[in-house]
């Protein structure tokens, strides 16, 4: 067993088998690029087609990039029985509520699809489209995934997010509430961002009504204007930590001994395609130059948590809630 709570084993314990995410387009967008209420561009860090596997596009049907995707899986993860529609893709709550509908009972009508995880951003939700995913859990596995990236409002605005913090704690408090499957996504070494600060957000993440977690190493991307900025002044690389894999380790440890023992890990780091990264030499390999792959990463954390006989939660403060 994992010295952490682990995500893929609630789905073993309560489904008996894996349930494989299998990723969507469904064409959305994203208010922070396409609101005239917002500042255009979107987030600094973003570029959203480094995470789409091959097989996404809105040009294809959600019935198509399934049965695609479940191809693919078949013949990579062969114990896996039944999927999750994951609408990953931009922001899955950014239309009218009958193209939601739409969109996610096609999904749910696949013979092989048991549930749904919608991700989307905390000021993209509202009461009617939370009653809808509400809706659909009657039937089905739905969780909501939020993308949080840091709980300190001048980092949101430094990277352009488009929205504070407290949009995040209504959003959570919100989907918590109609008793829906929460997740958060953090990004770690976002420009401002101490280490002594992403050990005190733990105590912020721990106030929210989470069900799951995400951690993602900031990567710069092609394409994003962080990426921008370096190409057009190089030394503004160095406002962006690149943590050695390491230092990593030992920090995702730090925050997970902080972090409430019930909320569910799902991911330690992010991986995108080589030809993504603006700066290929932050990239963690080995001694022979071969890539480390991002499921590498959890042997790594469980290592280092057996190494210190630690686990999660175990510096967790009830009182600091």
């Amino acid at each position: 067993m994992h010295r952490y709570n682990s995500y893929s084993d609630f789905f073993r314990l309560t489904y008996g088998s894996r349930l494989q995410k299998l990723s969507i387009d469904a064409g959305f967008s994203c208010p922070n690029r396409d609101s005239n209420d917002r500042t255009h561009g979107g987030c600094t860090f973003c570029n959203n087609r480094s995470f789409n596997p091959s097989y996404c596009t809105p040009a294809k049907s959600i019935t198509q990039q399934l049965d695609e995707g479940i191809e693919f899986h078949q013949r990579r993860y062969r114990k896996a029985g039944y999927y999750l529609a994951y609408f990953q893709a931009y922001s899955n709550t950014f239309a009218p509520l009958d193209i939601l509908r739409s969109r996610y009972d096609e999904a749910l009508a696949h013979p092989l699809v048991r549930g749904l995880i919608v991700a989307t951003r905390p000021d993209c939700i509202d009461n009617e489209k939370l009653d809808l995913l509400a809706e659909k859990a009657r039937d089905h596995y739905v969780a909501v995934e939020y993308g949080i990236e840091s709980c300190y409002d001048a980092t949101l605005r430094t990277v352009n997010r488009g929205h504070d913090f407290a949009a995040t704690r209504r959003a959570i408090t919100s989907t918590a509430q109609r008793g829906l499957h929460c997740g958060g996504h953090l990004i770690l070494g976002l420009p401002g961002e101490s280490r002594q600060m992403l050990l005190n957000e733990v105590d912020i993440i721990n106030s929210l009504p989470l069900n799951s977690l995400k951690f993602h190493q900031l990567q710069i991307l092609h394409g994003s204007a962080m990426a921008d900025e370096i190409a057009a002044s190089p030394d503004a690389a160095k406002r962006y930590h690149a943590f050695a894999l390491e230092e990593y380790v030992s920090l995702v440890c730090d925050m997970l001994e902080r972090l409430r023992p019930d909320i569910m890990m799902e991911r330690f780091a992010g991986e995108v395609p080589p030809r993504f990264q603006a700066l290929p030499e932050r990239s963690w390999r080995r001694s022979d130059g071969r890539l480390i792959r991002n499921e590498e990463i959890p042997v790594l954390i469980d290592k280092e948590l057996e190494r210190r006989d630690t686990r999660q939660g175990i510096l967790f403060d009830s009182g600091k809630q």
